[in-house]
């Protein structure tokens, strides 16, 4: 190690000194965007009316207010209703922010669901009753409207030109403590969540509790990039998890409210799965990447433009999906009867499909049936028996002409490759499994030692598992 000569010994406070402030410096400042932005940021509270009680229900005894027990009874019996009369909960559950001039106002949906009456506060305490304009339940949004002029507003940013890494900011009113401040960085872009198909996420770090719901994420331009909506906890409260709605979601949602009173989506119709490893093998694809069809649901613009179960969706309308996740809220954002390209893979071979996108239908509930035998095919190499369906289980299944019941599963490559008994096996190696009768003659032409497809409908979902035999099975 070098030695610093004795003359220059004096410089050392003087470079700690440069080096502390360099240190300070990078850190940003954000005092001057709070000062600047907080007046357009709301806290939300809600009101709930529950239906008044019988008119035979206690009320306060006739008490001289001198009493000793009068301020004890007054106390417990003032919030109870009394003769029929409603009773009225407010509760103070979110955050939110003005958009517009003249008053309207982004939050989100769980923060107002329910709502008999919504109270929008603003920074200098005054209380405007609001009018719901629209919500949308996809994405957490929900659309306000107070009455007044020249409120004061925040600027809309890009959230897909944010990165990770970068500060972001967050106002809200966590716990009921109004426009509270709190800092980190974007964790994770595009990021999926369970029931969350239509909304790619932005994950931060940064500290949201109940009450930050519906608040606004600034960057350090002072620009919304997001509305934050969930967080992840096994307390309650905040885990260093959190998300919110990109602010190019929320503005078409917006929009949508605005101009038509509803949100409407773009819809391919095919069920999909993550492309694993085993999978991307047993489909001769080079990587694992995509979106994998599971089903291709009838009368749906996936059927009408020839998608098939198998298929790998890998680009769409030109924008690269390499995740499942990204699917969703790329078809979701389509302009509706408009004609995209599709890039798929099919049977290890790159195919461009045409297709015209449609409206996304209302939720239906999957239908799930038991099904029994007409017949048993058992002593494999799979280990596995097998039972074929009547026309009446396919119908309650919503099968066609093809798909047979797993009926127990033994030791061997099947159990390993993740099927179970209950199960209706759909396809084996790309080839429809009409009759158990079927089996012995598709195991005879599988491949030894390579993973090769497998579609099961489990529980009315069907799933893709990579199935891999070897020399002993």
């Amino acid at each position: 190690m070098k030695q610093i000569s004795g003359k220059y010994l004096f410089l050392i406070p003087l470079l700690l000194l440069f080096n502390s402030n360099l240190s300070a410096r990078a850190l940003p400042d954000f005092s001057l965007l709070v000062e600047k932005h907080s007046p357009a940021v709301v806290n939300i509270s809600t009101i709930k009316k529950n239906p008044g009680i019988d008119s035979n229900s206690p009320a306060m005894p006739e008490i001289p207010e001198d009493s000793p027990f009068y301020d004890f009874f007054n106390k417990y019996f003032e919030q109870t209703p009394r003769g029929g009369q409603p009773f009225t909960e407010r509760s103070s559950l979110g955050s939110g922010f003005i958009i517009s001039k003249d008053g309207y106002v982004i939050t989100n949906n769980h923060v107002v669901e329910n709502a008999d009456e919504i109270i929008v506060g603003l920074k200098d305490r005054r209380e405007l009753v609001a009018t719901l304009v629209g919500t949308d339940k996809r994405s957490d949004i929900a659309v306000l409207k107070i009455t007044g002029e020249d409120f004061p507003t925040l600027e809309l940013g890009d959230s897909d030109k944010m990165k990770v890494g970068e500060w972001v900011l967050a106002i809200g009113s966590p716990f009921g403590f109004n426009h509270s401040v709190t800092a980190g960085i974007v964790s994770a872009m595009g990021r999926a969540l369970p029931n969350e198909n239509y909304t790619p996420f932005i994950q931060t770090d940064v500290a949201i509790n109940p009450g930050n719901s519906g608040g606004p994420l600034f960057n350090l331009e002072g620009e919304v990039i997001g509305v934050n909506s969930q967080i992840y906890s096994r307390t309650g409260g905040f885990m260093g998890l959190s998300f919110a709605v990109p602010i190019d979601v929320v503005l078409n949602v917006y929009n949508q409210i605005r101009e038509q009173g509803h949100v409407s989506r773009g819809w391919l119709g095919v069920l999909i799965q993550e492309v694993t490893r085993e999978l991307a093998e047993s489909f001769a694809m080079e990587k694992p990447q995509g979106a994998l069809v599971v089903k291709v649901l009838p009368d749906s613009p996936a059927e009408k433009s020839g998608f098939e179960v198998g298929d790998v969706v890998v680009k769409f309308d030109n924008k690269e999906i390499g995740f499942r996740s990204d699917l969703p809220p790329i078809v979701g954002n389509s302009l509706i009867g408009s004609k995209v390209a599709v890039q798929i893979i099919r049977r290890g071979k790159k195919r461009t499909l045409k297709v015209e996108i449609e409206k996304l239908p209302g939720e239906e509930e999957l239908k799930v049936a038991a099904a029994s035998n007409i017949m048993e095919q058992a002593g494999n190499r799979l280990n596995i028996t097998l039972k074929d369906l009547s026309a009446s289980q396919r119908k309650k299944l919503e099968l066609t002409d093809y798909g047979v019941l797993v009926e127990k599963v033994g030791e061997g490559p099947a159990r390993e490759a993740g099927i179970r008994a209950g199960d209706v096996i759909l396809l084996l190696n790309n080839q429809k499994l009409i009759e158990s009768t079927q089996l012995s003659t598709i195991l005879s032409d599988l491949p030894v030692n390579k993973s090769i497809p497998v579609l099961i409908q489990r529980r009315g979902n069907p799933v893709f598992l990579a199935l891999k035999m070897t020399d002993d099975s």
